[in-house]
């Protein structure tokens, strides 16, 4: 587990608002997720790893992705459906707002403004030069009580900054093909749960998996299976889940 033997904080303060921690969401090997309550609203504190491993110090970890989680919070905030940041929580944390909603389920047939609003905004975030990357996991797209999208998890998205050569090869390829990738899962989605919204040439395309995708899941896949084996042996995970290739 990230935090080890240790569970989440029982209280937490957010600018000067004092929470208390009512649910834990996720606790896995890269971090652990919770719901946060007080008089101000709810927040949602991720705290990744700080646990070693066989001995083997991997606090590294969760500072990294809690930093690059951190900036592209940032870098985002004022998009329609991200939530707001509130900022790091010490080394490995981050605090943001909690979406009142539940993640998109398989069987949903949104409202007719769900997807051309989830498009928009994906777009936003492309204009910033970021990629989202994790599209393909349907719980990172939030289905709010109003009806409207939001994203979540930015803890492998994609972003490198002009000042430091993101608009230069071989990164600006690197940052094409991955939002690329996910105006295709965003298609996916779409096509599966509001086909009656796409012409028939959005259709095709959706059907249409781009050739890194292909690679990736042959090459990766039977790595990532392995992975969820040994995390289950470990006790981080409960089960071994392996999306449809669809």
């Amino acid at each position: 587990m990230a935090l080890g033997k240790n569970d989440l904080p029982s209280c937490l303060t957010v600018e000067r608002a004092a929470f208390r921690h009512t649910k834990t969401f996720k606790h896995d090997f890269f971090a652990a997720t919770g719901l946060y309550e007080g008089p101000q609203g709810k927040v949602i504190l991720k705290i990744g790893r700080v646990a070693p491993l066989f001995g083997l110090p991997l606090s590294w970890i969760g500072r990294l992705l809690a930093r690059h989680e951190a900036r592209l919070y940032a870098l985002t905030q004022g998009v329609p459906g991200v939530p707001r940041f509130f900022g790091m929580h010490g080394k490995t944390g981050i605090v943001h707002e909690f979406v009142e909603g539940r993640p998109l389920k398989k069987d949903d047939a949104p409202a007719d403004d769900f997807f051309p609003r989830l498009s928009a905004m994906l777009a936003r975030i492309h204009a910033l030069g970021a990629a989202y990357v994790d599209l393909e996991k349907r719980e990172n797209i939030l289905l709010g009580d109003d009806g409207s999208p939001h994203l979540i998890d930015f803890q492998i998205s994609w972003h490198v900054p002009a000042n430091r050569g993101g608009e230069t090869w071989p990164l600006r390829l690197v940052r094409d093909m991955l939002q690329a990738s996910d105006r295709y899962h965003l298609l996916k989605h779409w096509r599966r749960q509001r086909p009656d919204q796409l012409p028939p040439e959005a259709l095709a395309d959706a059907a249409n998996i781009p050739f890194w995708i292909r690679w990736h899941r042959l090459l990766f896949r039977p790595l990532t299976l392995l992975r969820r084996r040994i995390l289950v042996w470990l006790g981080a995970r409960d089960s071994i889940r392996v999306r449809s290739p669809g």
